[in-house]
């Protein structure tokens, strides 16, 4: 479970800003989590109930998950489609000289401090 690792690394930057903006505690955290990312909201979310608690800077700090869905780019006909919905073979001139536009997120959007 790699969840546990990113929340260690979330809560640390997160507490790097809090300090650097002389916050004394941080009450909400907000997450771009893409579709496709490999992160599993839900033992994200289990883990940060966790490790937020062994934190007093960040004790009964909320965690809230903005899910960001896949897109893929064909450059074959310039076209953008659902990535999970088709995969790597686009689903307009089925070429596969596609990428992934987004959906790949890990990221704080934001963090709410007192």
């Amino acid at each position: 479970m790699h969840e546990l690792g990113i929340v260690f690394h979330i809560i640390k930057q997160v507490r790097q800003v809090a300090e650097q903006n002389g916050a004394t505690h941080v009450s909400k955290v907000v997450m771009n989590i893409g579709e496709v990312s490999t992160v599993v909201p839900y033992y994200l979310e289990d883990c940060w109930k966790w490790a937020v608690e062994k934190e007093d800077m960040m004790k009964g700090c909320e965690l809230e998950i903005l899910t960001i869905d896949a897109l893929t780019h064909c450059d074959s006909c310039n076209c953008s489609y659902p990535t999970v919905a088709n995969g790597k073979i686009c689903p307009r001139c089925g070429s596969d000289r596609t990428w992934l536009e987004r959906g790949n997120e890990v990221e704080i959007k934001e963090i709410e401090v007192i």
